[in-house]
Formats: C-alpha cells, sequence, structure tokens
C-alpha cells in the first residue's frame, strides 16, 4: 500500500463493507457481552426488532416520507437561490465586494439558532422547518460556488472574447458550463449538511418525521429505536450521495476524459 495508490472498485467495496461488518461485530461484542448496559445503547437483535416494529405497526415509513420530503423542498429552494447568486458573485466583483462581507458572515451562523424566530415567523408547520434547511445550507452553497466561479481560467475567458463574445455570453458560455461539474459537486457535498439541519428542525414543533420519532423515543428511553432511526437517515443520505455522483457522472462525462 502507497500514497495515493489507486485501487480497483472491488477492493474499494469489499474494504468498505468490511468496516461496517466490523462495527456491528464491535458493538454487538459489547453490547450482548454485557459490557454496556442495554438501557443506554441497545443491542444490534433488538435495534432490528424495534426498527420492525416502527415500520410495521407504528407508520416510519410516513416519517421517512415526510423527512425526505423536508430535505428535499428545504434543499432545492436553497439551490435555486444560492446558485444564480453565487455565479454573479464570482463573475462580477462588485457583486462580490457587495455581498461577500454577509453571506461570510451569515455561513457561520448555526440554522438550529433561528428554530425560535422561526417558530415566532412561521408557526410549527412545514414553511418553518423548510426555512431551517435553506438557512442552513443557502449561504455555504453562495460562497462555494462564487469561490469556484472565480477560479475560471482566465486563457477561457480571454479566447471567448477574442471571439467576440460579450460579457453576458462570457457568463452563459465559458463561466456557468466550465464551472457545472464543481457547482453540481458543491450542491452534493450541501445536501448532505440538510440532513442534519432537518432532524434540529424536527426535534422542536414537529408531529412527524425521523427526528420526532427520535425525540418521542428518547423520552420513552427505546435507544433501539433511536439507532435505527439514526441507521436509516444514513442509509438514505447514502443512497441520496451516490445516486449525485451517478448523475453528476452521466451529465458531465466530458470531465472525466
Amino acid at each position: 500500500m502507497r500514497p495515493l495508490q489507486p485501487i480497483s472498485s472491488g477492493t474499494r467495496l469489499l474494504f468498505g463493507l468490511l468496516f461496517f461488518i466490523l462495527f456491528f461485530a464491535a458493538w454487538g461484542c459489547a453490547t450482548l457481552g454485557g459490557y454496556v448496559s442495554k438501557t443506554f445503547l441497545a443491542d444490534p437483535i433488538t435495534m432490528v426488532r424495534d426498527g420492525y416494529d416502527l415500520l410495521v405497526n407504528q407508520g416510519f415509513l410516513f416519517d421517512i416520507g415526510m423527512t425526505v420530503w423536508r430535505v428535499v423542498g428545504g434543499f432545492i429552494l436553497s439551490a435555486l437561490v444560492a446558485v444564480p447568486l453565487g455565479i454573479l458573485m464570482g463573475a462580477y466583483k462588485p457583486v462580490e465586494a457587495l455581498l461577500e462581507p454577509f453571506v461570510s458572515f451569515a455561513r457561520y451562523l448555526p440554522a438550529s439558532a433561528f428554530v425560535p424566530l422561526l417558530i415566532l415567523w412561521a408557526g410549527i408547520g412545514e414553511t418553518q422547518k423548510l426555512l431551517v434547511i435553506f438557512i442552513g445550507a443557502v449561504f455555504q452553497i453562495v460562497l462555494m460556488v462564487a469561490v469556484a466561479v472565480s477560479g475560471t481560467r482566465r486563457d477561457l475567458v480571454e479566447a471567448a472574447y477574442t471571439l467576440g463574445a460579450r460579457d453576458r455570453g462570457v457568463v452563459r458560455r465559458v463561466l456557468i458550463p466550465a464551472n457545472a461539474p464543481d457547482i453540481a459537486e458543491i450542491l452534493r457535498l450541501v445536501l448532505g449538511w440538510a440532513w442534519t439541519y432537518v432532524i434540529v428542525a424536527e426535534l422542536i414543533g414537529a408531529s412527524s418525521g425521523i427526528g420526532y420519532m427520535i425525540i418521542n423515543s428518547q423520552a420513552l428511553l427505546a435507544t433501539g429505536q433511536i439507532i435505527f432511526g439514526i441507521i436509516v437517515i444514513g442509509l438514505i443520505g447514502l443512497i441520496s450521495d451516490f445516486a449525485f455522483k451517478w448523475l453528476n457522472r452521466w451529465l458531465f462525462a466530458w470531465r472525466l476524459a
């Protein structure tokens, strides 16, 4: 094994599965072996049973659907606002000078700090939860897209001007296409952060969702249900991440050539 030496896809899959096997084995030994109290950490068998009960008897599929809807809705709203703003900031220095100080300030504000205000402004309905995700994602996307666009190769821009392109044409035909793969990768990364924000939004004033189930399970000391909810979030995030990667490879196959 050498630094930066690539490995085959089969080897990568094998190592990935091996980690999960070792993790569950260690978890099972700690709980089933009596080293950790089941009151504080359910064993894998109990977790599976509780998960089955959630899915079959307690309508957990509806909670999963509501959480997915909130993540997707808030993420799409933030992307629709943030990507154009990021492109403008990266392309035009006056826009960057105007917006970057505020965006740099706002991206450090935790989305959870806005929950009390958002409940006052928007109530405890879906709007409040979408806004939590929106606030958590929008400023991150704006700044990351602006950095990507501002780093566009100058020779591409100069070549476009030499061929008679106007300013808008340079943005539309050079800056956006050249950075589209990077923007898509930025969106993939921020989608993962959106999952952390939705759980925060569902911990307060929610009547459905994975976060709502987790907080109710905490009151009942049902650690098996809590762990099952966490694992479901991880699985959905993993699936969405792989789907995003596949879509990016399909849309921007020329980048890999």
